[in-house]
C-alpha cells in the first residue's frame, strides 16, 4: 500500500505541475485577444457578410447606367416550286442601348438605403469584434481560473491522503479511532473524485478556448483588469454607451435604410421615362435572286418612351404599407438595443464592484482559515481536537483559495465586460498588436466599380 500511495502522489504532483499557471508563461490576454481578432472564424464570417452588403450599392447605382444589349439571328429556308428551288439566307444582328432617365427617384432612395445598410453592416461588425474580444478574454480567465481551482484541489487531495495515512497511524498504536479513519478516508475519496471533475473543467475551458482564439491555451500569464480604461461612475459609463455602443448606432442606420425604402416604394407610383437607342444590320442572299433583294440594310432608331403607372393589382400600395411597417419595426428596435445597452453595463459594472470587494474579503477569509487550520492541527495532536475538525478546518481553506480565484477571474472579465457594454472594447484602446480591418477598402473598391468579375482580392 504505502508503495501504491507514493505512485499517487507522484503522478499527482506530475499534472499539478502541468495544469499550473504559475510556471513561467509565455502568452498574455492581449496576445490571446490578438490572435482571436485575426483568426476566430465567426468573425471572419461577419467580415465577408459586411462585404456582401458593399456590393448592394453597386447594384443599387446600376440604375443610373445605361444597358446594353447585343442580338442576332440566322435563318436559312429552301423552297421549291414549279420545278424551281430558291435558296433564302436571312439574318439580323443589333444593338440596343437603353437609359433610364426618370424613375420616380426609385434609384436615388435604393442607393442611400444600401449605404445605410453598409453603415449598419459596418456597426454590426464592430459590435461582433467586441463581442469576440470579450469572449477572448473570458476564455483566458476562465482557462486560468480552472487551471487554479485542479491545483488547488490536487493539493487538497495531497493533504487528506497525509490525514488519512495519519489517523490510520494513529489507530494502531491506539491513539485514534476507527471512526477517525473513516471520516479521513471518506474525505479522501470526495477529493480523488473533485479532483477529476476540476480536470476535466480544465479540459472543458481549454477547449473553448481553442474554439475562440484559435489555438491552444499554453501557459498564461495573470491577467490585470481594466480599470485605466473605465469611466468614475455608473453614470458615466451608461452616457458613453448610449452614444457610442455599435448595436444602437447600427439600428439607427436601420431606421435610415427603412425610411428610404419606404420612399423608393413611393417611388413606382410616379411615371417612368426610358430613352432607347439602337443600330442593327440586315442581310438577305437568295439563290437565284429572282427579285433582286440581295444585300445588307442597315437601321437605326432612337426615342423616348413615357409609363404611367394607373393600377397595379394593389401590389404596389401592399409594397409601400409593408415598408413603412419595417420602419416602424426598425424604430422600435432601437429602443431594444438602447434597453440591452443599458442592462449590460449596469449589469457589468455591479459585477466588477461586487468582485472587488470578494477578492479583498476573500484574502482575509484565507489567512483567518488557515491560521484556524494551523491551530486545529497542533489541538489535534495533543487530543483537544479531532480529525473531523480538521477536515473541516481544511475544507474551508480550499474553499476560500478557490473563492478566491474565482473572484479574481471575475474581477477581470467584469471590467472587460464594462468596456464591451460601452462600446470601447477595441483594437485600438486595448493596443492589441494586430493589423486592424478595414472594411472601408473593400467598400471604396466596388461601390462605383461598372464592370469586372474578380473581387478586390482577385478571387
Amino acid at each position: 500500500m504505502p508503495s501504491v500511495r507514493k505512485k499517487v502522489l507522484a503522478a499527482i504532483l506530475v499534472s499539478a505541475t502541468a495544469l499550473s499557471p504559475l510556471a513561467a508563461s509565455a502568452e498574455t490576454i492581449t496576445g490571446a485577444l490578438a490572435k482571436a481578432y485575426q483568426y476566430n472564424s465567426q468573425l471572419n464570417a461577419a467580415r465577408a457578410g459586411v462585404r456582401v452588403t458593399d456590393e448592394g450599392v453597386a447594384i443599387a447605382k446600376s440604375g443610373w447606367r445605361p444597358t446594353v444589349t447585343g442580338s442576332g439571328s440566322i435563318d436559312y429556308a429552301s423552297t421549291h416550286a414549279q420545278g424551281a428551288t430558291q435558296n433564302i439566307t436571312t439574318g439580323s444582328f443589333g444593338v440596343q442601348i437603353n437609359q433610364m432617365l426618370f424613375d420616380g427617384f426609385q434609384t436615388k432612395n435604393n442607393v442611400a438605403a444600401a449605404e445605410s445598410q453598409v453603415k449598419a453592416s459596418v456597426e454590426s461588425l464592430r459590435n461582433t469584434e467586441e463581442n469576440i474580444l470579450f469572449n477572448a478574454a473570458s476564455a483566458y480567465m476562465d482557462v486560468i481560473r480552472d487551471r487554479q481551482v485542479a491545483v488547488l484541489t490536487e493539493q487538497n487531495l495531497q493533504f487528506l491522503t497525509e490525514q488519512a495515512r495519519a489517523a490510520r497511524s494513529r489507530f494502531e498504536v491506539g491513539e485514534g479511532t476507527r471512526t477517525d479513519v473513516a471520516q479521513a478516508d471518506a474525505s479522501r475519496a470526495t477529493a480523488v473524485a473533485q479532483l477529476s471533475a476540476a480536470r476535466a473543467t480544465a479540459l472543458a475551458s481549454a477547449a473553448t478556448y481553442h474554439q475562440i482564439v484559435g489555438d491552444e491555451p499554453g501557459k498564461l500569464k495573470a491577467a490585470s483588469p481594466l480599470g485605466k480604461l473605465l469611466p468614475g461612475n455608473l453614470d458615466s459609463a451608461l452616457t458613453i454607451a448610449s452614444a457610442e455602443h455599435p448595436a444602437i448606432l447600427a439600428t439607427q442606420h436601420l431606421v435610415d435604410a427603412a425610411a428610404f425604402s419606404v420612399k423608393s416604394s413611393e417611388g413606382a407610383l410616379l411615371p417612368q421615362v426610358t430613352a432607347s437607342a439602337g443600330v442593327s444590320d440586315n442581310y438577305n442572299h437568295s439563290v437565284p435572286d429572282f427579285r433582286g433583294t440581295n444585300g445588307t440594310t442597315t437601321s437605326a432608331n432612337i426615342g423616348a418612351s413615357l409609363t404611367i403607372p394607373i393600377y397595379s393589382g394593389g401590389r404596389t400600395s401592399a409594397l409601400v404599407r409593408q415598408n413603412k411597417e419595417s420602419l416602424s419595426e426598425a424604430r422600435i428596435q432601437v429602443d431594444v438595443s438602447r434597453d440591452q445597452v443599458r442592462q449590460a453595463v449596469v449589469s457589468a459594472w455591479t459585477q466588477y464592484v461586487a468582485a472587488r470587494e470578494s477578492v479583498d474579503a476573500n484574502r482575509q477569509v484565507i489567512d483567518a482559515a488557515q491560521l484556524a487550520l494551523n491551530g486545529v492541527i497542533e489541538e489535534r495532536n495533543v487530543g483537544q481536537r479531532t480529525t473531523l475538525d480538521v477536515l473541516n478546518a481544511q475544507n474551508a481553506v480550499i474553499t476560500a483559495k478557490i473563492n478566491q480565484a474565482s473572484s479574481e477571474r471575475d474581477v477581470v472579465v467584469a471590467s472587460y465586460a464594462i468596456l464591451s457594454a460601452m462600446g470601447r472594447l477595441s483594437v485600438d484602446r486595448l493596443g492589441l498588436a494586430v493589423t486592424k480591418y478595414r472594411p472601408e477598402e473593400h467598400y471604396n473598391a466596388v461601390k462605383d466599380k461598372w464592370i469586372g468579375l474578380r473581387t478586390p482580392d482577385g478571387r
